[in-house]
């Protein structure tokens, strides 16, 4: 039986967040540079967005590009950079009916490749289908320390009190907050870590990892780990009896 034929399509994760690791080492293996894994990762990209689209996923986020990766050679991180602003395909987009969001310290990033994005972003708001978010300069400790500053400056300016300084409260000043936390996070490439990734986010997220490289993830192997996260019980602190 297909993991197709065995999935629930009534409990699919309403978010899927994704660590799209392995690219570089699935270059090597190939005697190619890294920057080709990079661009056939891109293409996965592609891939899974139209698959977990199709499936009913509602928010798809991606681990782009991280704070830390800034501290990569320039030459790769100039690869990166271009791949970036020549893989946005609103056409896709579109064809799908997928809307576009950023996370992240962009700020740091080109101005052309920001002026892009933001373009997309614009372009595809009104689409109401599953919501696809690239992490691009993005690291959870940055994005909690932010949400901390921007808390504080709240509370000096007299708007808000300390005693009001709730979960909900931080999450509202988190970059994530307008969508669901979420129920399943992937990490392909063999790698068993979060690497600075949604960890506010993923107090409570479903963890699956796999030693398939990011080039080599297509669609089967995104149904697969829809099916073990299917097979799990999520009980959130409570026992299986309070659950069932």
């Amino acid at each position: 039986m297909s993991y197709t034929e065995q999935i629930d399509f009534s409990r699919i994760p309403q978010h899927v967040a994704i660590i799209m690791d392995g690219n570089g080492r699935w270059a090597k293996q190939r005697g190619r540079e890294r920057s080709f894994g990079h661009q056939t990762g891109a293409e996965t990209v592609h891939v899974i967005a139209e698959e977990a689209a199709r499936m009913g996923i509602k928010y798809l986020t991606l681990y782009t590009f991280s704070t830390e990766n800034w501290n990569r050679p320039s030459d790769e991180v100039a690869a990166l950079m271009s791949l970036l602003f020549d893989s946005i395909e609103e056409e896709t987009f579109m064809k799908n009916n997928i809307s576009f969001r950023i996370i992240g310290d962009i700020e740091k990033l080109p101005e052309n490749v920001l002026t892009r994005l933001n373009t997309c972003v614009e372009h595809t708001s009104h689409n109401t289908g599953m919501c696809l978010v690239l992490a691009l300069s993005y690291s959870s400790r940055w994005e909690i320390t932010e949400a901390a500053k921007q808390i504080a400056i709240r509370v000096q300016k007299g708007e808000i009190t300390p005693e009001e300084i709730t979960c909900d409260c931080i999450e509202s000043h988190l970059t994530t907050h307008f969508m669901p936390n979420p129920d399943l996070l992937i990490r392909t490439g063999g790698e068993i870590r979060l690497s600075n990734y949604l960890l506010w986010q993923c107090a409570y997220s479903e963890l699956y990892f796999c030693d398939t490289f990011w080039p080599d993830f297509r669609e089967e192997e995104l149904r697969k780990a829809i099916c073990d996260y299917q097979k799990r019980e999520r009980r959130f602190g409570k026992t299986s009896e309070q659950i069932s």
